[in-house]
């Protein structure tokens, strides 16, 4: 069996999550754009596919990152646009998403809206908006919104980072 997996985070802005998966050891590659999946969620929301070797990072980790780096307990208005999401892209994959959201509900001082959907589609951003927090690591909105993602990582989930990577970007 194969430990190369697949999965769909969708959350905030995509510069955002894609700057968080790349700095994690066990990520292969980070896909930027827009997901979506059966009706009625059928519209495309910014999101990543993240691209991971279960032996290194496990998927319960990745999801377990991807809540406590987004708003994973707010309804607000730009939800439509930026869903908060978890797309499988199999069976056993929709189990795993299903049992770590109920597992860490109560690490959440409110309910968490994340919603577990399947694949369905993905379309790349442009290939100038590709790879946003690494080409441009000190512009205001990566200090602003990334960094402190990034902080929260260093802090939180020390084993997973790459520090390699954060220490080449000077972040």
């Amino acid at each position: 069996m194969s430990n190369h997996q697949k999965i769909g985070l969708g959350g905030g802005c995509h510069w955002c999550t894609e700057g968080v998966f790349h700095a994690l050891i066990g990520v292969n590659k980070v896909e930027q754009g827009w997901i979506s999946s059966a009706k009625p969620n059928e519209a495309f929301s910014e999101g990543v596919i993240v691209h991971f070797d279960s032996s290194i990072i496990s998927l319960e980790t990745l999801i377990e990152i991807h809540l406590h780096t987004h708003a994973a307990t707010s309804n607000h208005k730009m939800r439509k646009k930026y869903r908060s999401a978890i797309y499988f892209f199999n069976e056993n994959q929709q189990i795993t998403i299903a049992k770590s959201l109920t597992d860490l509900e109560s690490t959440f001082p409110k309910p968490i809206i994340t919603l577990v959907l399947q694949f369905v589609d993905f379309r790349l951003n442009k290939e100038e908006q590709l790879n946003y927090f690494l080409s441009k690591p000190n512009q205001p909105f990566c200090i602003t919104y990334i960094h402190p993602k990034l902080t929260l990582l260093r802090n939180e989930y020390s084993n997973y980072v790459n520090h390699q990577k954060l220490k080449s970007l000077n972040v």
